[in-house]
């Protein structure tokens, strides 16, 4: 099992850990990963806003590199494959923006033939690799994790090619297989604000609070998620919340992939766990 691998800007700056977990993880599992060559940013966030046309070109040209190794492309940031994937679709959907799109690859010597798919670790682990084979690498099984399960708003929508986009199921299924509980946990598509914290912070600061408070509620003692930004604002903003709302919140936000190398027994000190802002230690002391 082979795929490409886009790390993204996120994976190689604040998401970090994220990818310190999924390559020591997926080399368990026997799933070869294969970085993509000369990648550049796919074009999301406010390039996607400001110039639609070139950022559909910024990320077809991944596209067109990934295609010349002949495999998926597998993007493990929310916003990069949903960028790749609708600049996939769109190529082939609209007319005016394929042809577009085709003649800037052309003056870069590219080309793209719709030959890969673009998916999301989530995706790979569940639908490729299975639960089944999953649950038999499984050898410390989480006992004692009680996971929100928090997918965000991005990789279930637009596109259902893997879960349903109002209650997805995948990651929950996941975690049970690794031994953990999983709490009902019925935001776990909603919106974390996005760059709304850097904008305009008092919505971002509730969004997050209501993400945050209600996982506590529901009694989790951490927050598994698979995007970089979800990531970064559920950790980063908790002190601010806390002090804005008289909260008591000290959630844990990991990456799926770090409860997985848990699960799978690889050292804790290479699944990236001391880039986190918030203690680990108790929840770490359960298995």
């Amino acid at each position: 099992m082979e795929y490409t691998y886009y790390p993204g800007c996120s994976l190689k700056g604040t998401g970090k850990h994220y990818e310190e977990s999924i390559l020591p993880v997926f080399k368990e599992l026997g799933i070869e990963l294969y970085e993509l060559e000369d990648w550049n940013c796919c074009g999301a966030t406010a390039y996607m806003s400001v110039d639609e046309m070139s950022a559909f070109a910024l990320a077809s040209r991944n596209l067109s590199i990934a295609e010349k190794a002949g495999r998926d492309i597998m993007a493990p940031c929310s916003a990069c494959y949903l960028v790749l994937k609708k600049t996939k679709d769109y190529m082939k959907e609209y007319s005016e923006i394929g042809r577009k799109v085709h003649k800037a690859l052309a003056a870069a010597g590219l080309q793209f033939n719709d030959t890969i798919d673009v998916k999301h670790p989530l995706q790979v682990l569940v639908g490729d690799f299975g639960l089944e084979a999953m649950g038999a690498k499984v050898k410390n099984k989480l006992d004692g994790y009680k996971v929100a399960p928090y997918y965000g708003c991005q990789i279930v929508r637009p596109y259902k090619d893997f879960d349903d986009s109002i209650y997805p199921t995948s990651m929950d299924r996941l975690l049970e297989t690794l031994g953990a509980e999983v709490v009902d946990y019925h935001l776990k598509t909603r919106c974390c604000g996005g760059s709304l914290t850097g904008t305009i912070e008092e919505v971002g600061l509730r969004l997050n609070y209501i993400l945050l408070n209600e996982a506590q509620k529901r009694g989790a003692n951490c927050i598994a998620t698979v995007c970089p930004l979800c990531q970064f604002n559920l950790e980063c903003y908790q002190d601010k919340i806390n002090s804005e709302y008289g909260s008591q919140i000290s959630m844990p936000i990991l990456y799926l992939p770090q409860l997985i190398g848990l699960a799978l027994d690889i050292p804790r000190e290479e699944l990236g766990f001391n880039r986190s802002l918030v203690d680990l230690e108790p929840l770490l002391a359960i298995a």
